[in-house]
This record gives structure tokens, C-alpha cells and sequence, in this order.
């Protein structure tokens, strides 16, 4: 019954610096850096959503708050040396 809940892996994708793409982005203008989950959690009192991204090993790569009001801000983590 475990193996039901498991996250699913998505594909990270790289936009390539691009002037004025607009919402439309081209496959030219992407690179896959490779695959992701990401989890949602929201806490109801304050109205903040919480949106974790992490590698396919389970390690933390960005910390997403996102208001009710929109405003959001990120941390992005690196683990190299």
C-alpha cells in the first residue's frame, strides 16, 4: 500500500536566457538538468504555502513560501564544495 503514496519524479527543466520568450518557450531553448519531486505542504493558519523541491535521492534543492497575497521568495541550496 506504500508504494501508492510515493512521489512522482518530474523533469527539471533549464531556460536558456532568452530575450522577451513571453509565456511561449521553445524546446531549442531548454535543457534538461534532470529529474525532481516536488511536495506541497500549506499551513492554514497564516495562508503560506511551502513547495519543496528535491532530488531523485531525497535531498532538499529549493524551498519555495509562497503568500496568500502572491509574493513568494526561494531558497535555493547547494551542496557542492
Amino acid at each position: 500500500m506504500a508504494e501508492q503514496f510515493e512521489e512522482a519524479l518530474v523533469k527539471d527543466i533549464y531556460s536558456k536566457n532568452v530575450e522577451n520568450s513571453g509565456n511561449l518557450i521553445k524546446s531549442t531553448d531548454i535543457e534538461i538538468k534532470g529529474l525532481v519531486k516536488i511536495t506541497l505542504e500549506e499551513d492554514e493558519l497564516d495562508g503560506i504555502k511551502i513547495f519543496l523541491k528535491k532530488d531523485a535521492n531525497d535531498a532538499v534543492k529549493e524551498i519555495k513560501f509562497v503568500c496568500s497575497c502572491g509574493l513568494s521568495k526561494s531558497i535555493i541550496l547547494d551542496y557542492s564544495d
